[in-house]
């Protein structure tokens, strides 16, 4: 898996926010489209797409893109 890759798909669970919002160092809790539905949208996507099971609680330790990639690879 490579960064830009998590990232696009990272970004395609958002409907309004523009791309260019989006990169590893992003706060994706301070993007003003961020909410709890899209929170459960992302971690929907990371099972189904990763095959990776990553919980509520473990996302809320997350600040940023590049962190929730970096877990994943873990």
């Amino acid at each position: 898996m490579e960064l830009n890759d998590f990232i696009k798909d990272f970004a395609d669970q958002f409907d309004e926010t523009d791309f260019s919002e989006f990169a590893a160092e992003t706060k994706f809790r301070e993007l003003e489209e961020w909410s709890s539905l899209t929170g459960l949208a992302l971690l929907n996507m990371i099972k189904a797409k990763y095959k990776i099971h990553v919980t509520a609680e473990q996302l809320l330790k997350i600040s940023t893109i590049g962190e929730l990639f970096n877990f994943i690879q873990q």
